[in-house]
């Protein structure tokens, strides 16, 4: 994808066809409620995040999201 906006969209998109598999839908709908929460979290980045941005924008306290400066 070129933008969040655009993700976001294609994900909505995707949710809207009923003949997808319930396993599917479940994880459309998780990675749509993190793509709008890191939006609503970043309004002026218009990026598509990698899934480790997504999860560091939910849990920047875990090991994988702490940066450390020398």
């Amino acid at each position: 994808m070129d933008s969040i906006e655009q993700h976001i969209e294609k994900d909505k998109e995707e949710l809207s066809d009923p003949q997808i598999s319930s396993q599917r839908r479940r994880h459309i709908e998780d990675e749509l409620g993190q793509l709008e929460s890191y939006h609503s979290n970043h309004p002026d980045d218009h990026h598509d995040p990698t899934p480790l941005e997504l999860f560091c924008d939910a849990n920047p306290s875990a090991v994988e999201c702490k940066i450390y400066e020398d």
